[in-house]
């Protein structure tokens, strides 16, 4: 896939995990949201209680609603836990925050971080990166410090790295044709976290492709024969995982599956429906009508009812989100042997994005399941890497309402202009000039600007901050969420081959191979 690269002479991977790892533990005493109370309940609870009540308990508002892989995970996390500070184990203790807590949860996702890393590594090998290449450092550079992940685990506080680890493996062993450890590995990502479903038809479709059915045309194979041995190692980690709660499965879906919870967040993820409800606030204000129901901009997390637009419902969001992954999963079917690893990540970004721009109480942080495949797909092709630049403007910056504290203001920003300064240096280097953006394109990115600066001083110059608290997330929704769009739309037509209409985009320069030929020639 990658046939010249830029040669550096030097594997600088390690060097970059040590400094991803420094970078984050100068981030342990970070302000953390309370989301670092969820994950210490879960170890009291897991801790503390009998399995049969883990899912059942309520003592705290933040129940555990992961799946049981996860849930053992915290148990196995409590038998450390327990030597470092008991009270935190105590249900009962809500809230409950010490030192010693602060400091265990906060190395335990850095700990954990090291199957992230080996997912980057295996992935970069089974696309054909060449080590010490300028793709290698790149792909290294840009995932060990990915700034999303640096945002939502180790500021924010949560657990997605392993996870995006293990879904990095499993893609790595589909790309080398070690189907079953794919399978493997993806079950076992679905009992850590189930949001993870909505890659599952590509790597459905993939497996069904080009192991059930090429076992059975190519290699005279039995089709059902593979397609038993397939579901008998998908299906393992599912009756290992659920097994000991089979007579709960009512009440653990209840909670993995919450539908009361209203089409959007609190803070609206930047998707068609953030849109939507800011059409519908705009029509509302100026139809003068107003909502019987709660208001989507309430910040709590309730079903709402649109004032003037139709409400949608859970059925709908489903619907959408089906219609607009059965194009890209059809021509993931038909792609040849030597498309499919390209394809297949495209794939995937796709249905992680269709999920995200139509999927119900969809999460602001769902956007990394887009943006770390896509990423890969950044070291190998020049377009791809144009549309992940655009998209990860967008998606990085709509990350922001979860650093709200204003001790994080200059983390954030600095963080963020860091990693998207290094994506468009290494995709210089890497395309000779990457300059591919049209002045549209331009003018939307550079439009950010203006968020901070209506936020941190227009707003209070004007009092508007008292008047109109909940604007700056609005504008941080709604403008990302344009992006968002812009990136799916375009994106979707170039994954399915349909062309666009040619923009007058600055000129891209020679790539790197013919540059240096033609720099021989001259000498």
């Amino acid at each position: 896939m990658n046939p010249n690269p830029m040669i550096l002479k030097k594997d600088c991977f390690w060097q970059l995990v040590g400094i991803s790892t420094g970078l984050k533990i100068l981030l342990i005493p970070a302000n953390h949201s309370t989301d670092f109370e969820v994950h210490r309940n879960w170890l009291a609870i897991t801790h503390s209680l009998p399995l049969n009540r883990w899912y059942f308990e309520d003592t705290s508002e933040w129940t555990l609603d992961y799946p049981p892989f996860f849930a053992y995970f915290e148990w196995l996390l409590s038998q450390v836990a327990r030597f470092v500070d008991p009270r935190m184990l105590i249900v009962e203790n809500l809230n409950y925050e010490s030192k010693a807590t602060l400091y265990f949860q906060r190395l335990s996702v850095t700990a954990m971080d090291l199957i992230y890393v080996l997912g980057v590594r295996s992935c970069l090998s089974a696309l054909g990166v060449v080590k010490g290449s300028q793709q290698f450092f790149a792909g290294s550079l840009l995932q060990l410090l990915n700034v999303g992940l640096i945002f939502v685990d180790h500021i924010h506080f949560q657990y997605n790295g392993f996870m995006f680890g293990i879904l990095l493996l499993s893609i790595s062993a589909l790309i080398r044709q070690r189907f079953l450890w794919s399978a493997f590995a993806f079950a076992v990502l679905l009992n850590f976290k189930h949001i993870f479903l909505y890659l599952a038809p590509p790597f459905g479709v993939y497996l069904m492709r080009f192991y059930c059915l090429e076992q059975a045309n190519v290699k005279g194979g039995s089709f059902w024969r593979s397609l038993f041995k397939l579901l008998a190692v998908g299906l393992a980690p599912f009756v290992v995982s659920f097994g000991p709660f089979w007579n709960q499965l009512p009440q653990i879906m209840s909670r993995l599956f919450p539908f009361k919870r209203g089409l959007t967040h609190a803070y609206w993820a930047p998707n068609i429906w953030a849109l939507y409800n800011t059409a519908d606030k705009v029509a509302a204000n100026v139809l003068k009508t107003a909502s019987a129901g709660p208001s989507s901009t309430s910040g709590l997390v309730q079903q709402i009812d649109h004032s003037v637009l139709p409400t949608i419902t859970p059925s709908m969001t489903f619907g959408l989100t089906i219609v607009f992954m059965l194009p890209i999963l059809l021509k993931l079917f038909k792609s040849s042997k030597k498309q499919s690893p390209l394809m297949f990540l495209r794939a995937v970004v796709l249905c992680a994005c269709s999920s995200f721009m139509f999927g119900w109480h969809v999460h602001e942080k769902a956007i990394l399941m887009c943006l770390i495949p896509l990423s890969l797909l950044t070291l190998v092709n020049r377009e791809d890497a144009r549309y992940a630049y655009i998209l990860g403007i967008a998606g990085y910056f709509s990350l922001f309402p979860l650093l709200f504290d204003i001790d994080l203001y200059v983390p954030r920003y600095s963080l963020y202009l860091s990693y998207m300064a290094m994506l468009y240096g290494q995709l210089y280097r890497m395309f000779s000039g990457f300059k591919g953006f049209h002045w549209l394109e331009w003018a939307y990115m550079l439009g950010f600007i203006a968020i901070p600066l209506y936020e941190h001083i227009i707003s209070r110059l004007l009092g508007l901050h008292i008047r109109l608290p909940f604007m700056p997330l609005l504008l941080t929704s709604t403008y990302s969420a344009l992006g968002v769009v812009y990136f799916f739309g375009r994106y979707y037509l170039y994954a399915m081959g349909v062309s666009w209409p040619k923009v007058a985009a600055p000129k891209a320069t020679a790539t790197y191979s013919s540059s240096a030929k033609r720099k021989r020639k001259t000498k």
